[in-house]
């Protein structure tokens, strides 16, 4: 019998997390010949993902330039992506998320008549600027998609009501799945002059487009706030590698004696430095599904999430990005310890660690 051939393609180190546990299952599987893409949006990032997960890739597009615009990253995925479709044509893509590389992936496939698996599949926030382009690029995504693989109960809804046309599945989210597999080994996050025991560490990234300019200004403002306040917290912020955010973070919190500024953090010391943090204040969405799983609370520094289930379970609450705010919903979780304990103990809506197995099957049942 002729193994089916399957293409997973990522270009962003989120991608790499979520579709790590993916790519283990469909390699370890003999029905299948699983080849991994990567399109290069992301390049040290992910190359340190897929060391973790002892990952490797068969095709690099290595897009990736200096200041490259949104239309940058699409031309040149879109064309190298039809390349290879040409040259070699899989029975089945795989993407993952919101990213312009799964939207590409997503449309470069259609173009060749090849079906797609969308992995994460039915988020919403139902404002095409917030996240941007993120909104628009999942939705598209969604209408041409064969199978979709969605994290939730609520993820389903979104689909049905999106009237998509491909299969919808109830999955859970992998991101569980990888974040398990990596915090089982209690990972290290040695951050120099950082004593984990001598502070609550406060855990914060942030990135998003929407949140460049006074925003960033605004949330930095806030964790000045709070640091002034109390005295036993220090603030952990990796930061991104876009120069647009790096900078105001760096000229506002720069000199704080209990601020440490770091370069991005591995996945396996990121997960190491959530398991040690007090709480999570970050724009980031796969740590509103990761923290909750490791007992950590998130306040969420967007003015709307794609992932509402995690504010509904409590285990998140969405703050917005003005420093009065900021401060005061995190000074009630530093002062208030049942108000921490609700969140913290809060069930985690996002799934039970077997989502990779289930898209397995699901591709299995699919594909015969």
């Amino acid at each position: 019998m002729t193994k089916k051939q399957i293409y997973i393609i990522l270009g962003t180190r989120p991608e790499a997390i979520k579709l790590a546990p993916v790519i283990q299952v469909f390699q370890n599987s003999s029905s299948f010949n699983t080849q991994v893409i990567l399109t290069g949006q992301h390049r040290e990032m992910v190359e340190q993902v897929m060391q973790l997960f002892n990952l490797k890739a068969h095709y690099d597009l290595e897009i990736m330039q200096p200041k490259q615009s949104l239309s940058d990253i699409t031309c040149r995925s879109l064309r190298g992506l039809e390349e290879l479709f040409q040259q070699n044509k899989p029975d089945l893509v795989i993407v993952q998320g919101d990213t312009t590389t799964a939207f590409v992936a997503t449309l470069a496939a259609f173009y060749q008549k090849i079906p797609v698996g969308h992995v994460e599949a039915g988020l919403r926030t139902d404002n095409l600027f917030n996240p941007y382009p993120e909104e628009a690029n999942r939705r598209l995504i969604s209408q041409l998609t064969q199978l979709h693989f969605a994290p939730t109960s609520l993820a389903v809804k979104n689909l049905e009501r999106s009237g998509v046309l491909g299969e919808i599945h109830l999955t859970g989210n992998t991101v569980i799945d990888a974040l398990l597999t990596v915090a089982a080994s209690v990972p290290a996050c040695d951050i120099s002059g950082l004593e984990w025991e001598k502070y609550r560490v406060l855990l914060s990234t942030v990135h998003r487009r929407e949140n460049w300019g006074e925003p960033l200004h605004d949330i930095a403002q806030g964790f000045l706030w709070l640091l002034d306040k109390f005295p036993d917290t220090a603030l952990l912020l990796p930061l991104h590698r876009n120069p647009i955010v790096r900078e105001p973070l760096q000229a506002t919190l720069g000199n704080h004696p209990r601020v440490f500024l770091t370069e991005p953090l591995d996945y396996a010391e990121l997960v190491g430095a959530i398991m040690r943090s007090h709480l999570l204040l970050t724009d980031s969405g796969g740590l509103q599904e990761e923290a909750p799983s490791l007992g950590k609370p998130v306040l969420v520094l967007r003015e709307t999430t794609e992932r509402p289930e995690a504010v509904t379970a409590g285990t998140a609450k969405l703050v917005g990005t003005q420093s009065e705010k900021i401060f005061a919903s995190a000074a009630q979780l530093l002062s208030d310890s049942t108000a921490y304990q609700a969140m913290a103990n809060a069930i985690n809506p996002f799934g039970d660690g077997h989502a990779a197995k289930r898209i397995l099957q699901i591709v299995q049942n699919y594909l015969s």
